[in-house]
């Protein structure tokens, strides 16, 4: 079982992994400056680049959106991910083995490297099928796809590939590719008998299934001949990449809107998914060959950011017998959301990839806003089997609904529905509806099985990962005081120079050596935010500031106000304005110097007022000491400008 990891080696993958080189997996990245890559921001749209990467401090810093963070953070929110699996993702990338605390484990090298063998003959046999697609043996499943309404440009977004007719196509491909035979037995993608392996999809049409993070894993495959003996739809099987209670076809896709929309929609096919997305839907996600259950909603919750905020999660099921069951065991698992789950069920009994076909795009939105709240559809269809027409048939349907709406869990949800199934049932009494409820939650008879683990109204933040707030934002109310930062003047020269030194400071800290550290320790800047970063600078102290950048931001980070924090990131990623090195440690000490002068004149300013009060004759010996001060602090500041 995998425990803790261990806080050095979170720092040595942080300092090891190169930022640019993972952003650039999913951001094209232009040079933009010296140690400076820019590219458009994956985290909200825009349409000229300001998303920015300094891999010297390891961090990245969007100044449209304000997104910010490390390569931890990074990865987290494109892969929404955990901040361990982040950690281990990144780990693996680089060969890294982690250690854990309390005699906790994780996957070792040989696991590592066994897994990415499988991902390497996925993402091969992805390739393969998607080039067979393209081939005269291939008609049958273009035609198919065609008949769906889906042209080339659709089936090249989604993956869609062909698997041949034959025995040993895709296991011929892989083995000249060099897996072995034991290799491929662990894909799921062979099959095996008394002569051996064989290819397990043959004659279909081919789906590739990938994981959050954009990788195959698995395929679903679709019968396009009337001589395959097998069923109409063959996906993978259990293997240690395909987990079909954890998977959800099109996420990889969808994964952008989900968080950005804040809705789910699930439906029941891979056609459904294309046809969903083609139509503007693009929070279409479907299930593989299993209901919707736990690790699905785990993946769902945190990709919606189900804190109790908001976020919706929509079903679509098919109009008969089979799609409203299926609707109900979605009822099962809907309390652990606190997102509003809600069921759109077409009359008529079309899926989206029908509607769409049928009667265009506009009918899938249609459908979509056509969805109705789960609890109000799985309390009609209890009241549906009963003829509500006979004084036996309400009583009937009211003992059978009671369980239904003691499952409700929200009190305030619960008893609204005890009225609305007081008008259904157009019982006289409003009451007797909620005390038979009442009394069936005080005996536990909800009528399915409690979940438990229900979720937190809060949504706790990752270890590392920066928070909302910035300079010109007032932290929120807290049990403690927290103190208030405003956002400097953009026109007060002062403000704007000691800008400019803390971001020397963050990114250069190797100058702040020795003497220059004292004097920069000993600085006193007129911004409250820009002295609270310094605080945490020195808070930090010289040892970091002489080590490595990364480790460096990472530690002023955790020092300075929470509020601040994207503050720090942003001054660790703006560009220097300067093109070459020596051209930047010039500017550096360019500006290290003007913030040591102005601090003289600040100090010397205080000393002449201190001088102008004082009477010689009653304090001679202070004031000759001021004197001499004044006259070691003009010393100091010509020593500035000669070394300048």
């Amino acid at each position: 079982m995998a425990g803790l990891i261990k806080r050095e080696d979170i720092d040595e993958v942080r300092q090891r992994t190169d930022i640019k080189e993972v952003v650039d997996g999913y951001v094209t990245l232009k040079g933009a400056g010296l140690g400076t890559w820019k590219g458009l921001c994956p985290f909200h749209d825009e349409r000229s680049p300001s998303f920015t990467v300094r891999p010297q401090v390891g961090r990245y810093h969007c100044f449209g959106c304000g997104e910010d963070g490390d390569v931890i953070a990074f990865v987290q929110k494109q892969d929404h991910s955990s901040f361990h699996e982040a950690v281990e993702k990144l780990a693996a990338r680089i060969g890294y083995e982690l250690r854990y605390e309390d005699g906790g484990s994780g996957p070792n090298r040989e696991e590592v490297g066994r897994r990415q063998r499988l991902l390497d003959a996925h993402k091969i046999a992805d390739e393969f099928f998607r080039a067979q697609l393209l081939t005269p043996g291939a008609a049958e499943a273009r035609n198919f796809l065609h008949g769906r309404g889906f042209d080339r440009a659709a089936a090249e977004h989604f993956g869609c590939g062909y698997a041949p007719q034959g025995w040993d196509a895709l296991l011929k491909h892989l083995r000249g590719r060099g897996f072995t035979d034991a290799e491929l037995k662990l894909t799921g993608m062979f099959s095996e008998g008394n002569r051996g392996i064989y290819d397990r999809f043959r004659g279909r049409l081919i789906w590739p299934i990938k994981d959050i993070a954009g990788d195959t894993i698995g395929f679903g495959a679709r019968k396009l001949y009337e001589d395959d003996q097998g069923p109409k739809y063959l996906n993978t099987p259990e293997t240690t990449l395909y987990k079909k209670s954890q998977v959800l076809y099109g996420i990889d896709l969808a994964k952008r809107s989900i968080a950005k929309d804040r809705q789910l929609v699930v439906v029941e096919g891979y056609t459904d998914v294309m046809a969903c997305h083609l139509a503007g839907i693009t929070t279409a996600v479907a299930t593989c060959g299993t209901a919707f259950g736990t690790e699905h909603i785990k993946i769902a919750r945190r990709l919606l950011s189900d804190d109790g905020t908001g976020g919706e999660v929509v079903f679509t099921f098919d109009g008969d017998a089979a799609g409203q069951k299926a609707a109900l065991r979605a009822f099962e698992e809907d309390q652990r959301f606190t997102a509003q789950t809600y069921v759109a069920v077409e009359p008529t009994g079309a899926d989206p990839c029908d509607l769409r076909l049928s009667r265009g795009d506009e009918a899938v939105h249609a459908l979509i806003q056509s969805r109705r709240p789960l609890f109000e559809f799985a309390i009609r269809t209890t009241l549906k089997q009963f003829n509500l027409d006979t004084v036996e048939g309400r009583v009937q349907g009211l003992k059978a609904s009671v369980p239904v709406v003691a499952a409700i869990r929200d009190a305030s949800t619960r008893t609204g529905y005890c009225q609305a199934l007081t008008g259904w049932l157009g019982m006289p009494d409003p009451n007797e509806v909620l005390r038979l409820v009442t009394a069936a939650v005080k005996r536990g008879d909800t009528g399915r099985p409690a979940a438990s683990g229900h979720p937190q109204a809060g949504k706790a933040a990752q270890p590392g990962a920066a928070q909302p707030g910035g300079p010109g934002v007032a932290a929120g109310p807290s049990s403690g005081a927290v103190p208030s930062y405003h956002g400097p003047d953009p026109r007060d020269p002062v403000a704007s120079m000691e800008r400019q030194a803390l971001e020397v400071a963050l990114q250069q800290p190797s100058l702040l050596a020795g003497a220059v550290w004292d004097r920069f320790a000993d600085a006193r800047f007129a911004t409250p935010a820009f002295q609270a970063v310094h605080d945490a600078m020195r808070a930090t102290g010289p040892g970091q500031a002489a080590g490595d950048p990364v480790r460096w931001v990472e530690h002023v980070m955790h020092e300075v106000p929470e509020p601040l924090r994207p503050l720090v990131s942003e001054l660790a990623v703006v560009p220097l304005p300067a093109h070459t090195e020596e051209a930047v440690l010039k500017y550096c000490r360019d500006i290290l110097s003007r913030l040591f002068e102005l601090q003289i004149t600040r100090v010397k300013a205080d000393k002449m007022g201190q001088l102008q009060r004082l009477d010689p004759a009653a304090d001679p010996e202070t004031y000759q000491r001021l004197n001499r001060e004044l006259m070691m602090l003009e010393m100091e500041r010509r020593a500035l400008r000669a070394e300048a």
